[in-house]
């Protein structure tokens, strides 16, 4: 199965799998893992095997471009050191863990660093699906964990897999100069493609070519890394991060909407389509081994489960009371957080769609022409842990949300009423400027400051609790007929080119208008 027919399974497979998810209030990844599973029993579907190497440059850098671009830096930089503690000592101490428990299983060290090395990372988009109940902070600071951690465990990945295919050699410099080029050269790399970006952002005025350097922008930052050894991951995450803080300024609102409508769309299929073609390979997988080789796959699966919650669980706790003996600044202090929420975000590192591009790209063969020692049981256990821990842990992590009685988070809704009421009352007072200066209407300008005003009494009184408030409420009905009067001027339109008295061009550049306008203000309306 190629081609055009691998497009249409794979992206068919998305959709059935999702929609029966929410139906079932199963979580999606689980049933495009099962999906897979069941597609993997049509042989031409079982046969369809993309290049190892194709797997992580085609799905990684769109996944983690988007993520950093959507991360908030501001909590990156409050959270720095507990973010890279995380992100790169958690990471090698699980790694560690996970290789010794597969060894220990049976696996030459060489497999089992593989397999370490794959399960070790935590997933973003995980993070962001099943944690949604989690306060702001805790999600970010999980969120740029997984970006980070991902640079980390694919040097200790690629290491893994060069000793074993008989391409490098283990020694404390060469391990030391490997982590050094991979966060050295990616970050360089990262700035480089940024600061590319950043100028042929501001001179592209036409929003298709201004997006298609934006499709570009993580696969050249992880390609150029790539070439020079270094990690493209990392090059992706700080390109996206530097683009997510420059971009309000120089990207115009045509080239952002744009942006906006393909950049979900494409990380939701890649995140589908792995999960489906996993599926597909542990489908492969599980021919491939023997009865006896399936029994120990499924305890290697239990085992290293267990590994990966007991050792996060450890680190969070060990790495919190060692950095409060060393550090009592009161910065420190006002960073702290109680066992309740430890114990949260233990449960919420979740594996996902890293550990399975990883285990994807595992070669087929050594430099000798031998198969790669142990893959389908690699990809067999990765597979299993990846499904225990979306489900048990997915399942435990709302209870302990709930059992750990986290403060609710508003602090996002306060910043959005600051932001908006400051804007408003900005655009109020500079309004007599701009009108002398435009020569304005005096009547269109007193008819815009009636509409800023009654739009910044109704914030008003929404920040501070009022929500039956004359004002909140004349808003309401504004909303509602502005909407409604969209939709009968949309219908109109529609009638008119029924009637063959307008052109379907002429539609669809009013369509989009009217479209644009809608969503802006359902999106005022959600707020409400």
């Amino acid at each position: 199965m190629l081609g055009l027919e691998l497009v249409v399974v794979l992206g068919a497979a998305v959709l059935v799998g999702n929609v029966v998810g929410r139906r079932l209030s199963i979580a999606p990844p689980v049933v495009l893992l099962l999906t897979g599973v069941l597609l993997g029993f049509i042989p031409a579907a079982r046969e369809a095997q993309l290049p190892p190497e194709v797997v992580l440059l085609l799905f990684l850098p769109v996944l983690l471009y988007w993520e950093s671009l959507t991360t908030s830096l501001r909590e990156i930089r409050t959270n720095l050191r507990g973010i890279l503690q995380l992100s790169t000592v958690l990471v090698i101490l699980t790694a560690w863990a996970v290789a010794a428990a597969g060894h220990a299983l049976g696996l030459p060290w060489g497999p089992a660093w593989v397999l370490g090395a794959a399960m070790a990372p935590t997933d973003a988009t995980a993070v962001g699906v099943l944690a949604r109940a989690l306060p702001r902070r805790q999600v970010t600071i999980l969120r740029a964990e997984s970006l980070v951690n991902d640079g980390t465990a694919l040097v200790v990945y690629g290491l893994a897999v060069g000793i074993t295919v008989g391409e490098e050699h283990l020694s404390v410099p060469h391990v030391g100069g490997l982590f050094l080029l991979a966060y050295g050269g990616g970050a360089a790399v990262g700035f480089a493609v940024a600061w590319v970006n950043m100028n042929l952002r501001r001179r592209l005025k036409d929003p298709l070519l201004g997006n298609l350097v934006m499709i570009l922008a993580p696969f050249t930052a992880y390609l150029l890394a790539e070439l020079i050894e270094a990690s493209g991951v990392l090059a992706v995450v700080v390109s996206g991060l530097i683009m997510s803080q420059v971009a309000p300024r120089i990207i115009q609102a045509e080239h952002r909407t744009q942006a906006l409508a393909f950049w979900p769309l494409a990380t939701f299929l890649m995140n589908g389509a792995l999960f489906v073609l996993v599926g597909v390979e542990l489908q492969y997988a599980v021919r491939d081994l023997g009865r006896a080789d399936l029994r120990d796959a499924l305890i290697a699966v239990g085992v290293i489960c267990v590994v990966l919650v007991a050792v996060r669980f450890a680190f969070l706790y060990a790495s919190t009371y060692l950095v409060r003996a060393l550090d009592r600044s009161p910065r420190q202090r006002s960073l702290r957080v109680g066992h309740r929420t430890r114990v949260v975000s233990g449960l919420a590192g979740f594996r996902g769609a890293v550990s399975l591009a990883m285990v994807l790209s595992v070669p087929q063969t050594l430099d000798s022409g031998e198969a790669f020692p142990d893959r389908s049981f690699i990809v067999f256990v990765t597979s299993g842990v990846i499904l225990v821990t979306l489900v048990v842990q997915g399942l435990l992590l709302p209870v302990a949300v709930r059992w750990a009685k986290l403060p609710p988070d508003t602090s996002v809704d306060e910043e959005h009423d600051l932001a908006e009421t400051t804007a408003t009352e900005e655009a109020i007072k500079a309004m007599p400027r701009l009108v002398t200066e435009l020569r304005s209407d005096p009547k269109i300008a007193e008819w815009l400051r009636q509409e800023y005003e009654a739009h910044l009494a109704s914030i008003r009184a929404r920040s501070s609790g009022a929500h039956d408030d004359p004002a909140v409420l004349q808003h309401q009905d504004y909303l509602a007929l502005r909407l409604a009067l969209i939709a009968h001027k949309r219908s109109t339109v529609v009638r008119l080119r029924d009637e063959r008295r307008i052109d379907d061009t002429v539609l669809r550049r009013l369509q989009a208008a009217l479209d644009s306008e809608e969503v802006r203000l359902s999106g005022g309306a959600a707020v409400e």
